[in-house]
């Protein structure tokens, strides 16, 4: 169990996710409601999910400031900027403004939850890492969830999926909160306060390749599947937005439980297995989610995300751990950046697939075989980290 000091900072940090996932799961949720009101088809649908996806290579940059001047600073700016940003969306004349709004808007709030998980990484012990993530993500499903509740405010008119943009205001004061009470990471003061600079430790080549082609891989097919769902929902099974976010809420919860499982998995008793099979089984469910209909479709999409869930913990826990501390918002942000940019790449292909009168279940069906190559990554280039401390894991010197 996390001691005093470590519950701290896990509450502080789960509470700075709320806003990172309502920011981070609004274009998903709005854009087909959007794309109605500005009179756009499934390939623009795409591509501006994409492009608001390709603003994630705003992160690694700020990422190496974090590395410089420390997570505390960058997340505080972050947890700001990102609500406010958001809410412009509200105002959106057209859909290009609303991509571009919401393409410098997302990547703070994807700022945010790299700073979160090297927070995390840096303060959890070695026996609670997984598992802390994992508590994360649940809380982080308070503001997915409020953007997902909030959806039917959408049907109430043409241009009600604006009010979603405005209620990111709600957000601002979590930001006063942080600024006021969380602390720098103890494992980045120490390491800048006897850093020599001759000594600062280089990124491992053949670990940044490993974990950026998984990140980029898993994106092809979850950007796709979690994008085109209201709109395979609402085309296909003629669900309003009041279904919607009954299917959403309903098949969503269930995968808390399998994050809960999947971080105690992980912390005892490894992360690479149980990463890459439940990985596999739960891309597997979602695909079918998308080939059936009524209770089978809603029972896969349930027990395909708790399995999803599973992997959750065991394998997003190895983006802070992979990388020393000098150089871990950096690394983080660049898997981070890569799992957008393959997701960019999967949505765009999802759309033009779609409207070339490709079935959605053909087309996750081709899009599943990025995240099985995937688990094949993990198992032969991922080395197993539970029970071990960063500095043995990744040291804060170069020993090359």
């Amino acid at each position: 169990m996390p001691s005093t000091g470590e519950r701290r900072i896990l509450t502080l940090l789960a509470l700075a996710s709320i806003p990172f996932a309502f920011v981070n799961t609004l274009f998903t949720q709005t854009v087909s409601f959007a794309a109605d009101e500005f009179n756009r088809a499934d390939t623009d649908i795409g591509f501006g999910a994409a492009i608001v996806r390709w603003g994630v290579v705003l992160v690694p940059p700020i990422a190496v400031l974090a590395d410089r001047i420390g997570r505390r600073r960058v997340l505080v700016a972050a947890a700001w900027g990102a609500p406010v940003l958001a809410s412009l969306g509200a105002v959106a004349p057209s859909y290009e403004w609303l991509v571009a709004s919401q393409t410098v808007a997302r990547p703070l709030a994807l700022v945010m939850n790299v700073m979160i998980l090297v927070m995390l990484t840096e303060e959890m012990s070695s026996e609670t890492r997984a598992r802390s993530v994992g508590l994360v993500a649940i809380a982080s499903s308070i503001g997915s969830g409020t953007a997902v509740a909030a959806l039917p405010l959408a049907d109430l008119a043409i241009s009600g999926w604006r009010w979603l943009y405005l209620i990111s205001l709600a957000f601002v004061p979590v930001a006063l909160v942080l600024q006021r009470e969380l602390h720098e990471t103890s494992r980045f003061s120490h390491v800048h306060s006897n850093q020599v600079t001759s000594a600062t430790p280089r990124l491992s080549r053949s670990r940044l390749l490993a974990q950026i082609s998984a990140a980029s891989l898993t994106g092809v097919f979850v950007a796709a599947a979690s994008v085109y769902l209201v709109n395979y929902l609402r085309d296909v099974r003629n669900y309003d937005a009041l279904m919607v976010t009954a299917f959403t809420i309903v098949t969503a919860i269930p995968a808390g439980i399998g994050i809960i499982i999947g971080g105690r998995i992980a912390d005892e008793r490894g992360r690479r297995v149980a990463g890459a099979i439940s990985l596999v089984l739960g891309t597997a469910l979602v695909v079918v989610a998308f080939s059936t209909s009524g209770a089978a479709m809603w029972v896969s999409e349930v027990c395909g995300g708790i399995l999803l869930g599973i992997s959750y913990p065991a394998l997003s826990v190895y983006r802070g751990e992979m990388f020393p501390t000098t150089r871990r918002g950096t690394g983080a942000a660049a898997v981070t950046a890569s799992g957008l940019i393959g997701g960019s790449l999967g949505l765009i292909i999802a759309g033009q697939l779609l409207d070339a009168g490709w079935s959605y279940s053909r087309v996750m069906t081709l899009l599943a075989l990025a995240p099985l190559t995937v688990s094949v990554i993990v198992v032969t280039a991922f080395p197993e980290t539970a029970h071990r401390e960063l500095e043995e894991i990744s040291p804060d010197v170069d020993v090359a």
